[in-house]
């Protein structure tokens, strides 16, 4: 009997991941807060990297001078990354060309993202048509990361097996999702490094130059 193909789907991150908008969320923090007299630090902004945006807002509202429910604070955070990305979408080298690399031999993708539909729009739309398969985003779940929700989420709408996919992440917080799902994880640390002991079973430096084949030689079964 011939073995299914390997990986059976590749779960993408997004911020950070397949773009670099970790700044721009930072940005519109910094300009929130700012606005309401406050003041908010780096190191308080990469705590935030990864999580699910209601969980941010609430973060911000517990610890600044902002004022409003959690959804006005993560639809004002939403409109300016948004405009940034339509200014500049920030890819992260390796990504664009590895996904398309995936799409042409037919390897099954969605997107895993903790952003709203509508910033997970504005990336799918600037890929060809099709390129994932499914979308998961954070405004689609109950739990967010670091919750396994969503990337179990992802493998039952594609009709995969956790186990048999991989998981490409950045942060902490995505690892550990993607780890308790059970799906197996590449992380490629960027504003955060990812530690050993979180779980992913392989990490790089860059995404720059691998292509399906090291992905398979990197995971799949003897």
């Amino acid at each position: 009997m011939t073995s299914p193909a390997f990986p059976a789907a590749v779960l993408w991150d997004m911020d950070g991941t397949i773009i670099d908008t970790e700044p721009y969320w930072m940005a519109e923090e910094t300009i929130l807060v700012e606005r309401a007299g406050g003041t908010w630090s780096h190191e308080e902004a990469l705590e935030l990297v990864g999580s699910d945006l209601n969980r941010s807002a609430e973060i911000l509202l517990e610890r600044t001078p902002i004022t409003g429910s959690p959804q006005e604070i993560v639809d004002a955070l939403q409109t300016g990354v948004i405009a940034r990305v339509h200014e500049r979408m920030p890819w992260r080298p390796g990504a664009r060309e590895l996904i398309a690399e995936l799409s042409a031999a037919g390897v099954p993708m969605a997107l895993v993202t903790m952003s709203w539909q509508p910033l997970a729009r504005v990336l799918v739309s600037a890929l060809p048509e099709g390129t994932f398969r499914e979308v998961v985003t954070g405004d689609q779940v109950s739990d967010g990361k670091p919750h396994p929700e969503p990337y179990l989420l992802a493998a039952r709408r594609l009709g995969v097996e956790p186990s048999d996919c991989v998981a490409i992440e950045d942060s902490p917080t995505g690892v550990r999702s993607a780890v308790t799902a059970g799906v197996q994880t590449l992380a490629v640390s960027h504003l955060l490094n990812v530690d050993q002991s979180l779980g992913a079973q392989q990490h790089r430096e860059s995404l720059n130059g691998l292509i399906l084949a090291d992905l398979v030689s990197l995971f799949a079964p003897a």
